[in-house]
């Protein structure tokens, strides 16, 4: 059983590969700014980093999770998901409302790939 773990911290692994399935922790903008479709902007860049990293790329995301800090989020998150997501290739998805780690955060995406 092959397991790699990539950005290791003492809390968690930013991305874990086994056998050809990639997970990635969840992810907040780097550099959280009040508005929601740019926090969704840096996290989808993120995320496309390190799928490339282990292999694997937004056209074999699975699935994904999507927090909001508020459910008023929902339509300005989606302005920029939409256009990041393959035309076909969407993945199964869940998006809840839920208090984030720090209010300075208004999104939280974590998805789970093939390679």
């Amino acid at each position: 059983m092959s397991i790699e773990r990539k950005h290791v911290g003492p809390r968690l692994s930013q991305a874990v590969v086994h056998n050809d399935t990639v997970y990635l922790a969840g992810i907040v903008a780097d550099h959280p700014v009040p508005d929601a479709a740019a926090q969704t902007g840096q996290i989808l860049d993120q995320i496309d980093k390190l799928l490339a990293e282990c292999g694997s790329d937004k056209s074999k995301v699975l699935m994904a999770t999507i927090w909001l800090a508020d459910a008023r989020y929902y339509d300005e998150m989606n302005s920029v998901w939409d256009k990041w997501v393959p035309a076909g290739q969407a993945p199964a998805r869940a998006c809840v409302e839920s208090k984030l780690a720090h209010p300075k955060y208004l999104v939280e995406i974590r998805v789970v790939a093939a390679r």
